[in-house]
Parts: structure tokens; sequence; C-alpha cells
């Protein structure tokens, strides 16, 4: 079913986001952490698709295992980043083979290492706006989400700029929102009141990374350029301090929970969890919260 059908059925809600492991010796524990999580009854599951497309048929073969042995609806990322048109079809007709009626279309990152220019790399699409009227136009018939910035995108010129792109990706065609993590909700509630401002009314889910330890938080910082509000970096070293990894982690779930319920609270209509693959520390976010 489509994903806004489902919001409308069904709200608040939970839903995930997986990565595709690259080694298949890894490919079990993750669909452990996928069973475990299914006592979260997500409204849906996204699976990332890598820069360049890399991990495009990791993507297309985790969708399947996670929709025959978990039964969740499923909605892969697609990068428009280095693809030209047959490529992106061959891949919307895959995922519709298995059912499939949901999809994330963005303009994707740069590969690491690439040496080439962004003409290159763009060509056909330079922009998740073009890949959307791309879908909307060639498959009417899937529902297509975008990836919103609360914080602006980190090459926008402005935070003013930055919502134009999103109204443009709306008018394009885009059906829902998921927006980039942050850790401050009013970032999150102001986002959506500039956008519906600007006449821009389909849902904007929140994204929420529960942060499970220092390492991960400076990885993930080096993906994006989400904000972390000093009281929050000020406990997590002190836990780190005083108790180590063990103590981080209490924080990251106890920082997380806090925010879902102000989420929740404040009328969003779910939240998107970033679950690293993991299934313990969502769990424990998620807990009594639904």
């Amino acid at each position: 079913m489509q994903i806004p059908q489902l919001i409308k059925q069904q709200s608040p809600f939970v839903s995930l986001e997986f990565f595709p492991p690259k080694k298949q010796e890894e490919w079990p524990g993750f669909l452990d952490a996928a069973r475990e999580l299914q006592q979260l009854r997500p409204l849906f599951a996204s699976v990332t698709y890598g820069a360049g497309g890399s991990t495009q048929s990791n993507t297309l073969e985790i969708c399947e295992q996670l929709i025959r042995t978990c039964g969740f609806e499923i909605m892969p990322h697609l990068t428009g980043v280095a693809a030209d048109q047959g490529k992106i079809d061959g891949f919307l007709d895959a995922i519709q083979s298995l059912g499939i009626e949901n999809v994330l279309a963005l303009r994707g990152d740069r590969p690491a290492g690439f040496t080439g220019t962004d003409g290159e790399l763009f060509a056909t699409f330079p922009h998740a706006s073009d890949l959307v009227a791309y879908i909307r136009k060639h498959n009417p018939n899937l529902a297509i989400g975008v990836a919103g910035f609360p914080e602006a995108h980190a090459e926008a010129p402005s935070f003013a700029a930055d919502l134009k792109v999103m109204q443009r990706k709306v008018a394009c065609g885009a059906d829902f929102i998921i927006t980039q993590l942050y850790f401050d909700n009013r970032v999150y509630f102001d986002y959506v009141e500039r956008l519906r401002e600007r006449g821009v009314t389909v849902p904007v889910i929140p994204g929420v990374l529960p942060i499970r330890s220092l390492a991960s938080l400076r990885f993930t910082l080096q993906l994006c350029n989400a904000r972390v509000p000093g009281q929050l970096i000020n406990g997590l070293m002190k836990a780190n301090e005083q108790g180590g990894a063990k103590a981080v982690y209490e924080i990251g779930v106890a920082y997380a929970r806090e925010q879902v319920k102000g989420l929740l609270a404040g009328g969003a209509p779910g939240v998107h969890l970033y679950t690293l693959n993991k299934a313990d520390m969502c769990l424990e976010v998620m807990d009594g919260l639904l």
C-alpha cells in the first residue's frame, strides 16, 4: 500500500530505516535484528541505496528479504547520481515486480574518491526534483517520498533557498517528506511551519537518530550538517568520562525517547528511526510510546 494512505489509517506511527550490509556473512544478523523490530509494527521500512547506486543489487535483495521474512511495507531509496533513464527504469521495474508501491527519490551524494565533474554525475538528473518528475510521469502508480533538511542542505546557499527546493520537489510530484536527522525538536516544528506557509501540505515525517556511541555520532555528523545542542554534547561527554560506553548508550536512549515524546505530543504524524541496523536501542526508545 502507498505510504500516504497508510499514514491516514495509522497515526502516530513508527517507521524504520535500514542499510544493506555489504558482506553476505552479515546478512543473517541483519535479518535477526529486523525480525526483532517487527514487534514495533512499523508503518514501513526504508532501505538505502548507496552513493552512486553502489549497493543497488543489495538494496533489491534486502527489500525482497524484508518483505518475505518480516512482512514490512518497503520503501527503497533511489538516487539520480550517475544514473541514466535506463538504469532508473530498470530499478523501478524491479521494485514493482516485488509489489513495492513506494520509493524515496534522492539526488544522491558524490561517490567517495570520485574525481570527475558534477556534470558527469548529474547529467540526467541534476536535482532530486528532476528524478521526482521523471518517476511521477513514467510510474504514476508509485508514491514518492523525498528528503527534507530542517537545518538546510549543506550545499544550500540559504535556508530560504532550501525551502524553495522542497517546494519544487512537491510541485514535481512528491507525496511526503522524511527529514534528515536533527537533535532539537524546535527545528522540526519550525521547518514544518515554514513549509506550510509556502503551501507545502504533504506529510512531513521527522527522522530521529538515537545516539548509540560517541563514535557513531561522529561518523553520522560527517555525513550531514545536523547541529548537536551543547547540553547534549556535555551530557554525552560527562557520561563517557564517568561510565564509559554503557553510560553514553543510556543517555542516547533517554534523549531519543524524550525527542519522540515531544514530536508525537506536538502533532508529528509519526517518527522515522534511523536504526543503524540494530534492534535493541530502537526497542528501548519506543517502549510504551505507541
